[in-house]
């Protein structure tokens, strides 16, 4: 389907349930823009060994890229700062 095997497309979805996208909610001098490029080509260049790990067959998954970006939201100091930054973390959707 994505030509990822078992592997989930790595797709965003952000006008899934909103009428304002990720985009729009990011402050344009966040952190969270400066990161997300470099982590973008990073796991890019990671996809062919990801690709490797999934079977041709079955049903797919949790995209690996989405699990790592997802990893990379929990450097936040506490759950309450994590709340309180749930609308910048949705860039990472």
């Amino acid at each position: 389907m994505w030509g990822f095997a078992m592997r989930g497309g790595d797709v965003r979805t952000e006008s899934l349930f909103s009428y304002v996208s990720c985009e729009g909610r990011v402050p344009r001098d966040h952190p969270l823009r400066r990161i997300l490029p470099v982590v973008d080509a990073a796991l890019a260049d990671l996809s062919a060994e990801f690709a490797k790990l999934y079977a041709p067959i079955g049903r797919p998954s949790i995209p690996p890229e989405k699990l790592l970006r997802a990893l990379l939201l929990q450097a936040v100091r506490s759950e309450r700062q994590l709340m309180e930054q749930l609308d910048y973390n949705l860039l990472f959707r």
